[in-house]
């Protein structure tokens, strides 16, 4: 009984382990620097924000596939519509997989990594070829057998990456004592200011939509060790709640090392730099050797998990065409968006990410309502579409320079007339709003919250 006991342990660690590593990617590393460096003396609230939204809210997805016993993505959205569901599911999956996420991974991996050792500007485009093309590559090899993404993640390359990051925090915090000169109370009016920026900012790491695309993979590595199903969510939780509290940690530690880099640098124009910065100021000529070890690591990871992920959800929805097409299909489209370059694919990700998120954080709430509203298609169809309203505004303020013009005068009509616009966070009373209405409506209707219609 005790061997069976210490098993399962291991099988939770495990996959909490590859958990892990497919959520903590490019973006996990460089925007908490970023955002303690932004932050200076208002830090903590700032961190509060950003752990809201970058680790709670992950957590929640996995929760909510947990409670409503979902296998994708798609089961989750399925109460608003069957159409709705798939256009989600894929628009989710593109922008991790696809047209955001990988091709970003790739990217930042190329910029700390490789770039600093070309000789000069010109090498930058065939050398981001050639990377993209590896990386890409390696990524079709491991994943091409579903279930080892177990070994290979889970066992070999995050154990490596936890020790380069640690090795970090360990020669700041413990050798230089950087950790006792941080400041704790945030200045007098800027705590509320300093949340709600740590929380938008947590967006970018894209984790409340990976949540909802990682849980297909983790519970099909599950099945290789939990044969009976009834046991299958709560194993989902548990490694949720293992893998996230770690990455919490992680989170803090980060930020403070972005804020105690205001010590000896100025702010740095984004996280990636800044990385470069702190990494060559501990660790001297080896910091770029361990920068570019430590990025690899943490971009490809995250890049298999998201286009395994893809290709796993579309493989079920599509099987003529197969998890294996997918497969390759989702990493060339990757592939090529990598060689436009992280500044473009910067440029275009907010727009997309202020659309999706508001629709993302509706559906996990509405799951982990389950008990209570089960997969009630009214209150699903009527709070997803007065939160879509918000969605489509936020889109609009969101889009680049060149194509924001015509939206200029809707922008200023929104900050005066649409409550939270200007903060970014309109969709939350649209979304109260829509919930209540919803449950009104089905009890005044002598109706069943529980009924699944």
């Amino acid at each position: 009984m005790n061997l069976t006991k210490r098993t399962s342990f291991k099988q939770h660690l495990l996959l909490s382990s590859l958990l892990f590593g497919l959520f903590f990617g490019a973006g996990n590393l460089i925007f908490p620097i970023h955002l303690g460096q932004m932050s200076g003396q208002n830090w903590v609230p700032a961190t509060l924000g950003f752990v809201i939204s970058a680790v709670l809210l992950p957590l929640f997805s996995i929760l909510a596939l947990s409670v409503t016993k979902s296998k994708s993505m798609y089961d989750v959205a399925l109460p608003v519509g069957a159409t709705f569901a798939l256009l989600f599911l894929i628009a989710a999956h593109a922008s991790m997989g696809l047209f955001i996420g990988s091709p970003r991974l790739a990217t930042v991996s190329f910029t700390m990594g490789v770039k600093p050792f070309l000789p000069n500007e010109s090498w930058s485009h065939p050398a981001l070829f050639v990377f993209s093309a590896l990386f890409f590559s390696l990524i079709v090899y491991l994943a091409y057998n579903q279930n080892s993404i177990v070994n290979s993640v889970g066992k070999i390359l995050n154990p490596l990456f936890v020790g380069l990051l640690f090795f970090l925090f360990f020669v700041a915090f413990v050798v230089n004592g950087d950790l006792t000169n941080l400041p704790l109370m945030p200045a007098a009016g800027k705590g509320t200011g300093s949340f709600i920026n740590g929380f938008l900012e947590g967006y970018n790491t894209m984790d409340a939509l990976a949540g909802l695309g990682f849980g297909v993979t983790i519970i099909t590595a599950l099945k290789v060790f939990v044969k009976d199903e009834k046991k299958h969510a709560w194993s989902v939780a548990k490694v949720g709640f293992f893998a996230l509290g770690f990455e919490a940690v992680i989170y803090v530690l980060l930020i403070a090392l972005g804020v105690a880099s205001l010590a000896y640098t100025k702010m740095s124009v984004d996280g990636g730099t800044a990385f470069t910065i702190i990494m060559r100021h501990y660790t001297g000529a080896a910091g770029a050797a361990v920068l570019a070890a430590l990025t690899f690591l943490a971009c490809w990871t995250t890049a298999l998990g998201v286009l395994q992920s893809f290709s796993q959800d579309l493989g079920n929805r599509f099987p003529k065409v197969g998890y294996h097409k997918f497969l390759f299909f989702s990493n060339f489209v990757a592939f090529c968006i990598a060689n436009f370059g992280l500044d473009q694919i910067i440029l275009f990700s907010l727009p997309v990410l202020v659309f999706l998120y508001p629709l993302a954080i509706t559906l996990i709430l509405l799951a982990l309502l389950h008990h209570f509203i089960g997969k009630n298609g009214v209150v699903y169809k009527v709070t997803m579409g007065l939160v879509l309203v918000p969605s489509v505004l936020d889109t609009l303020h969101a889009l680049p320079p060149v194509l924001h013009g015509p939206f200029v005068g809707l922008d200023a009509w929104c900050n005066t007339h649409v409550p939270l616009f200007s903060m970014s966070l309109d969709f939350i009373p649209f979304m109260v709003v829509g919930f209540v209405v919803s449950v009104l409506y089905v009890k005044l209707s002598g109706k069943s919250l529980r009924k699944d219609n």
